[in-house]
């Protein structure tokens, strides 16, 4: 069996007080079902901690409308570090994650009236759909997009994550793994130029090439419904700035956007497809993790400019923890979504507060 991809499960966002982000995220993403929050020892990831393992908490939460989820994480044994300089759009790394709305105008027009700090007005990039740049309280950016692909009506005015903004040195280059091993393959547009359109996002009067990638291919698996359809834009810069890497000289899990993970089934068949490729698994948890709520597999791989991609094997998840009620993944066909009714009853656990 080849490997699957099940879509992104997740983005990873470092912050300083994990409880207050969530808080923040739910009110304006509306990532409001936690799936776990956990306390514990970040062992596995030494390459990316400093050689050393590093207490962490974590919560995963999901917007239940549709969307990948975020994993905000925050380090209970150091201060957490922000970047050394002003990030910019083309820097490499994970410049913006993506959040999918029904309503783009309708969105900008909340996060207006209610504070929230939007970096562009409402636009389109060519003939993609409308969309429009906002900043979170911590300095992360956000590109709120629509999508047409829903899960389920929640009347919440924003789904999951959608996909993300990555700076490279070199799109061909990248393309080996965006394109050739996550399956983003079909190109929705590829521009270059300078785009007024950009508004105040740092870097917008750089001229830089952007690529923005979707899957032809619709995901397989047991969450593929929920988490929908994705895309991926690829920047790099033309000239203007001389980019750098937006983690240099800092740890996996400092300030800002750590990781973008994808559920996969079949791991080892990813492992070799990817070595294939040139980019073998830097860390492999190998056997099952356990996060007490959730376990599995995790693996990381680097893009070509060190930007960190991961890939989850659930084999538990909670369905209704008040009840004890877990789904043991292991034993299901890997391509056969979950029926829609218990992916539902993850809603039960939502937080409203």
């Amino acid at each position: 069996m080849s490997y699957i991809i099940s879509g992104i499960q997740q983005m990873g966002v470092g912050v300083k007080d994990a409880d207050e982000a969530w808080k923040w995220y739910r009110k304006y993403f509306g990532t409001d079902v936690p799936v776990f929050t956990e306390k514990a020892e970040a062992g596995l990831m030494l390459p990316y901690t400093g050689g050393q393992p590093r207490n962490r908490y974590a919560i995963l939460a999901m917007n239940m409308q549709g969307g990948g989820g975020f994993e905000i994480w925050q380090y209970t044994c150091r201060e957490p570090q922000p970047s050394t300089f002003d990030i910019q759009l083309g820097d490499y790394g994970i410049f913006a994650a993506k959040i999918k709305t029904p309503d783009a105008r309708k969105t900008y027009d909340y996060y207006q009236a209610n504070g929230v700090k939007c970096l562009s007005g409402v636009h389109r990039v060519g003939q993609g759909p409308l969309n429009f740049f906002a900043q979170d309280p911590y300095g992360n950016v956000f590109q709120i997009v629509e999508a047409t692909d829903w899960f389920q009506n929640r009347k919440q005015l924003t789904g999951g994550i959608y996909g993300a903004i990555i700076g490279v040195s070199d799109i061909d280059a990248a393309l080996k793994l965006y394109r050739d091993v996550l399956g983003y393959d079909e190109v929705i547009s590829d521009e270059e130029g300078v785009f007024s359109s950009l508004g105040q996002v740092p870097g917008h009067s750089n001229p830089m090439r952007r690529v923005l990638l979707r899957h032809k291919a619709e995901r397989a698996g047991a969450f593929a419904p929920l988490f929908g359809r994705s895309e991926l834009e690829l920047v790099q810069l033309k000239g203007g700035h001389e980019p750098r890497k937006i983690y240099d000289e800092r740890l996996w899990g400092d300030l800002g956007f750590i990781h973008l993970c994808f559920d996969v089934r079949n791991m080892e068949e990813l492992k070799t497809q990817c070595a294939k490729a040139g980019f073998p698994f830097t860390v492999d948890s190998s056997n099952s993790f356990d996060m007490g709520e959730a376990a599995g597999r995790f693996s990381y791989v680097e893009d070509p400019d060190g930007t960190l991609i991961e890939f989850v094997e659930t084999h538990k998840v909670p369905v209704m923890k008040k009840l004890g009620w877990y789904l043991n993944l292991k034993k299901r066909k890997p391509t056969k979504p979950l029926p829609r009714w218990i992916i539902k009853a993850m809603g039960l656990s939502r937080v409203t507060e």
